[in-house]
């Protein structure tokens, strides 16, 4: 397979039929690919997964287009990969193909297995209040089944950015505190420079929004007493894992802090950095390329409090224990079972399923 592949790679000079030909035996290797993967990937997160297949970096931007050229030109779905969030429509309404009278016996029907969709407070009896943010949509998607089971939310750090969504952060943490738990953000991404001192660029973030207020009157969260764990990326798991390292270190301004020409070269963050590591990087995207790897190690920080020691090692937290997704799970049930017991004590059930007899009979 890895042969293959790297001999499907279109070369960069066809053109005409011969171009069309080619970036389909490549597109076609990318589906039988993806159908193991399991998952969506971004554009840039198959350049790491290719690599098992015999990609080389040298070869990562030129794929990166390749596959965004097969989505343009219909060779491939235009969903084919993930994509960064907030850039969809909102608003849009889909139709139902319901009639009305469909519509009705379905909701008739919902009466009767509704706790499936309700919320109860998951962190009534907790210690920790737990929120997520990664680097790449693509550890979003890895690590999503993670914190669903924990009813944790994640986001990438892309959206950092946006007041609203800082302050909306902001504002559970807030509520949390003053439930007497104490608030953990979890973050993965890069292994870089910056990566490594990310906690206190996400502690300012916070401290930015901390005077803010809301239309119905809640105020602003001050982030002191906030525990950021960074879990990774982190060296140990890179070499444990064979994870691929980039033999530079240019940021998003496009710019090398390995060039001593760099505004930043200097600062004791980076000459620590080169001095234990080099002039390399591992970006959070090569966890695609071991993705159950990646979602025990978020497991594992979920449950088990800091792994990491390399930042912020003041911010000490156990965790939520080995078992809290069956903790959480047996909080439903148990709301479930409140809800079978009042229809039945209400009559409720048997009102309902006569209810429906008088529907089917029609």
């Amino acid at each position: 397979m890895q042969e293959e592949l790297h001999e499907t790679i279109p070369d960069r000079k066809l053109r005409g039929i011969d171009r069309k030909i080619a970036l389909e035996q490549f597109a076609s290797e990318l589906v039988e690919i993806s159908e193991m993967i399991g998952f969506p990937v971004s554009s840039r997160g198959w350049c790491y997964e290719l690599e098992d297949h015999g990609l080389t970096k040298a070869d990562f931007d030129f794929v990166e287009k390749l596959i965004n050229t097969c989505r343009k030109e219909g060779i491939l779905p235009i969903d084919f990969t993930a994509e960064e969030e907030g850039r969809q429509f909102s608003g849009v309404e889909e139709p139902t193909s319901m009639s009305p009278e469909e519509w009705v016996v379905d909701h008739l029907k919902d009466v009767l297995i509704c706790g499936a969709w309700y919320t109860p407070n998951w962190w009534k009896d907790e210690k920790y209040y737990v929120q997520m943010v990664v680097e790449k949509i693509d550890l979003k998607t890895l690590f999503e089944p993670v914190c669903e089971a924990h009813h944790i939310p994640i986001a990438t750090s892309k959206g950092w950015s946006s007041l609203l969504m800082r302050a909306t952060y902001a504002r559970r943490f807030r509520e949390a505190e003053e439930m007497g738990l104490k608030c953990v953000l979890l973050y993965c991404g890069d292994h870089d420079p910056d990566g490594l001192r990310i906690g206190k660029f996400l502690r300012s973030n916070l401290y930015d929004v901390q005077d803010i207020y809301w239309e119905d009157g809640a105020k602003g969260y001050c982030p002191d007493d906030l525990v950021i764990d960074r879990f990774g990326l982190n060296y140990d798991f890179i070499q444990e894992n064979k994870l691929s390292w980039i033999n530079n270190l240019i940021t998003g301004s496009k710019r090398n802090l390995a060039d001593p020409s760099h505004k930043n070269h200097n600062m004791k963050y980076v000459q620590d950095y080169l001095k234990r590591f080099g002039a390399r990087k591992c970006e959070g995207n090569a966890l695609v390329k071991r993705p159950q790897q990646a979602r025990e190690l978020c497991k594992s920080v979920i449950e088990n409090g800091n792994i990491d020691r390399e930042t912020d090692g003041d911010n000490i937290w156990d965790g939520l224990g080995e078992g809290a997704a069956l903790r959480f799970k047996s909080i439903l049930d148990e709301k479930k079972k409140e809800m079978d017991d009042f229809r039945k004590e209400t009559g409720l059930e048997d009102a309902v399923n006569e209810a429906l007899k008088l529907v089917e009979d029609e």
